[in-house]
């Protein structure tokens, strides 16, 4: 029985992450202005004027396990990234609270950013509406995402990871709607 429910919650995630596909490598990224976690402004056009790259990925939440999974290795690596001239930011909808929360779970020391409005989310098309049912499914699991994202909309990002060069274009994609697969260190730091 608990195998069916698990399958039936990952059919409901896909289908409402169908619609979603991401940037593709090659294009033109979208311009962002924003505070982050330490409350610096994180403007992407200055931070490629100044830096080689820039690693951007978004996350679900504190409350995701593989989340803090990825925020920890890329922690692990900051100074293999940063050696090579990139410059890290996660977007996120929770909390400035909760990215507190993700904070001391995962000792990062780079920058992460609420994204309120989703604006940096939808620019980058990694922005989904989760359904009541799924929504529910997660309550049932003690995932609040009204509490942790401080409003009802229930948006999440697909877990999506871009490399920026330095003129401002996208190098590298990986965006996979299998929220348990993440861009690898490797293989960032191989377009680097």
């Amino acid at each position: 029985m608990k195998k069916i429910v698990l399958i039936t919650v990952a059919l409901i995630f896909g289908l409402q992450v169908w619609a979603q596909s991401g940037l593709k490598t090659g294009a033109q990224a979208p311009q962002f202005t924003a505070r982050d976690n330490s409350g610096k402004t994180v403007d992407l056009k200055a931070l490629l004027a100044s830096h080689k790259a820039v690693v951007l990925f978004f996350y679900r939440g504190q409350w995701c396990p593989y989340c803090n999974k990825h925020i920890k290795e890329l922690q692990d690596s900051l100074q293999m990234l940063t050696s090579r001239g990139a410059y890290v930011v996660g977007v996120t909808p929770e909390t400035t609270d909760n990215i507190d929360k993700t904070v001391d779970k995962t000792h990062a020391s780079f920058s992460i950013v609420q994204d309120k409005g989703y604006s940096i989310m939808k620019a980058y098309d990694v922005n989904y509406t989760v359904d009541d049912a799924l929504n529910a499914k997660l309550k049932s699991y003690g995932i609040d995402l009204e509490k942790n994202n401080g409003n009802t909309d229930h948006v999440l990002p697909v877990p999506a990871t871009y490399v920026i060069n330095s003129s401002g274009t996208i190098i590298y994609v990986h965006f996979n709607k299998d929220y348990t697969k993440r861009a690898s260190v490797s293989s960032i730091l191989a377009v680097l």
